[in-house]
């Protein structure tokens, strides 16, 4: 990468006229941007703000470099700094959780288009501190009117790649429906900062330029996505600018005129002509009749923990709970720790990913016997009793049945607001950049979410037999491993966490809730540690091996690996795994410079200091308040 990454006040880029980099410029400039800082901190008195610092080679404001803040009136930890500090500025003007998420995503959605965006879907968790009550958003894409099961058989590829891929979107509608119910701050204020990105430029950044040129052949090829990412035939690369003009009109739209501009409106009009001329089905009934599904979060209690989060078609929830349950089943955290605690995660996320693929929409498929397996202590406990410590076994003695979901992509946020309300959202597109389609009028990128559904014929990599739980069916909602969770302690919030980064969700999000939750690591050091994965099938333990985009180098240590290897399991080094965002409050009662307790007076609520951490292997930085 040949350019830095600009930090998070660094929102639009501006042509720069030669001669300008000027050192007494430059530093006149630091100190106006210092004293500013600090003077605008002593009039909020707001002094309670604080970036912890990581060497990054990147030049930028101090919070460029800073992948772990703390603050005791809110905290935003997005994937990308920028997003960040736009969903902060929401709560600063007094915004709840919800109001910061809605901007947040929008902007995540312009600069990181190639793994989210108003062409995909979402989870949403809303935890509310004044009624302890945690919901649901589900806004994933539906399945059109006129698709059905059989409908990739003569063109398998057609599932992933192309207009045909796309699912009926709902992120703009799961965003006003959770706005609606919590929001403080007029819906078009979200909006005004994206449209400026969109609109007037944004400075790539570098993982974004990895993507880019990965899908070289796919954005040359496809009109809209060319127009955006290689003007001019051109590739865009890390610090150039990103210009899409439509995106942003299509979000003054919407900004204007609420989510009716995309469901039966003339953005939802544009879309629809775009995507039926690219081989698409999508059509204006599809949209007109999208519905979010809203209902209270699905509980569990893990290792002293209550966690919130997704009902299926979400595998995440029940996945992280049925390997948890399975760890506590050993008796002692101590069962975790150290290599022979990785073999016995390694061996649960196995036996997890068998049963998962049973899982489907609940609105289409009897999937309870399923549910409660993997929320059952007991069950996990006959799970344990088949993992020994000395060995692992061949894939099928985990009695998978059918062909593993294979999702790619999303991106994840968390946020803790001043009262202490929460949200977790995760939302993709599916594959980066989707179905390989932009839609030229309104600059929104196709999601490609028909590939996570199964289909009858189709021959998937472990050769397994499709889940007909997951088979296609007009409405109907495809299975997933988005696994966005609020983590309670004694009804009081203690954290937010999730995760991008498709099958690899469910196995890293377990590992950073287990490394600060029960392990006792600070934030950072729970999500920085080096993770591994699992698929069941190949029969590979894929650990990590890579060096950060800020320059920390995250790799296995090689006694685990030759632990691992000595009791029979077979390893790959990955350059990058999953990407986690965490948020943690200290729920201890502490005095804090003198003042009463944290805990409120009257209210009950903790507020304790919040760390927020953004992901190093990811190029984006949380925000305080």
């Amino acid at each position: 990468m040949d350019a830095p990454l600009l930090g998070s006040h660094d929102l639009i880029r501006h042509e720069e006229k030669p001669g300008r980099r000027n050192w007494t410029k430059a530093l006149c400039f630091f100190l106006a941007f210092v004293s500013v800082t600090v003077l605008g901190l002593v009039v909020s008195g707001d002094i309670h703000a604080r970036a912890v610092g990581v060497g990054s080679k990147y030049s930028g404001s101090i919070l460029n470099d800073a992948i772990v803040v703390e603050s005791e009136k809110g905290v935003v930890a997005a994937d990308d700094g920028r997003c960040s500090e736009i969903g902060a500025s929401m709560l600063r003007k007094g915004g709840h959780a919800v109001d910061a998420a809605v901007a947040t995503a929008l902007c995540v959605g312009v600069v990181n288009s190639m793994a989210s965006g108003i062409g995909g879907g979402a989870f949403m968790i809303v935890q509310s501190s004044s009624t302890l009550k945690t919901e649901a958003y589900d806004s994933r894409e539906t399945a059109p009117l006129a698709a059905s099961q059989d409908m990739y058989e003569n063109n398998p590829s057609a599932k992933y790649y192309g207009a045909l891929s796309m699912g009926v979107p709902g992120e703009i509608a799961g965003l006003h429906q959770a706005w609606l119910k919590h929001g403080r701050l007029p819906w078009r204020t979200f909006f005004q900062p994206s449209i400026k990105l969109a609109k007037e430029g944004f400075v790539v950044a570098p993982y974004l330029a990895h993507h880019i040129a990965n899908a070289a052949e796919r954005i040359l090829d496809d009109p809209g996505l060319r127009q955006v990412f290689a003007p001019g035939g051109k590739l865009l690369r890390a610090g150039d600018t990103c210009y899409n003009v439509e995106l942003g009109q299509s979000l003054e739209a919407i900004a204007e005129q609420g989510p009716q501009a995309f469901y039966n409106g003339s953005v939802g009009e544009k879309l629809v002509k775009d995507v039926r001329e690219a081989g698409g089905i999508l059509t204006m009934e599809d949209l007109r009749n999208y519905k979010v599904e809203v209902t209270d979060a699905m509980s569990a209690e893990v290792m002293g923990y209550t966690i919130f989060g997704m009902q299926p078609p979400s595998s995440g929830t029940l996945g992280l709970s049925l390997i948890m349950n399975i760890l506590n089943s050993y008796g002692n955290s101590n069962a975790v720790e150290g290599s022979l605690g990785m073999h016995r995660l390694i061996e649960a996320m196995k036996h997890m990913f068998a049963i998962r693929m049973n899982l489907g929409d609940p609105n289409f498929v009897s999937i309870d016997e399923y549910v409660s397996q993997m929320l059952s202590p007991s069950f996990a406990k006959q799970l344990r009793q088949k993992i020994l410590d000395d060995t692992t076994f061949p894939s099928e003695y985990y009695l998978y049945k059918w062909s593993q979901l294979r999702d790619h992509g999303t991106s994840h946020f968390g946020i803790v607001d001043a009262d202490r309300n929460a949200v977790s959202m995760t939302t993709t597109v599916n594959y980066p950049f989707g179905g390989g389609v932009l839609s030229p009028t309104t600059g929104i990128v196709l999601n490609n979410e028909m590939g996570d559904f199964s289909t009858p014929t189709e021959i998937s990599p472990d050769h397994l037999p499709p889940a007909p739980a997951n088979f296609i069916e007009p409405n109907k909602r495809p299975l997933s491993s988005m696994t966005p969770l609020i983590i309670s302690k004694d009804n009081q919030l203690a954290g937010v966490v999730g995760g991008s980064g498709g099958m690899n969700i469910i196995p890293a999000v377990t590992q950073v809730f287990l490394n600060h939750f029960v392990l006792g690591m600070e934030p950072l050091d729970a999500v920085k540690d080096p993770r591994v994965y699992h698929r069941l099938i190949p029969n590979v333990v894929m650990y990590e091996n890579c060096t950060c985009i800020n320059g920390i180098h995250i790799e296995l240590s090689d006694k685990r690996k030759l632990f691992l290897k000595g009791i029979g399991h077979q390893l790959e080094a990955i350059a990058g795994g999953a990407i986690v965002q965490l948020v943690v409050q200290n729920l201890q009662d502490t005095l804090d410079l003198g003042r009463k307790s944290r805990k409120g007076l009257n209210s009950g609520i903790v507020r304790g200091t919040l760390t927020a951490v953004s992901d190093p292997r990811k190029d984006g930085k949380p925000a305080a308040v």
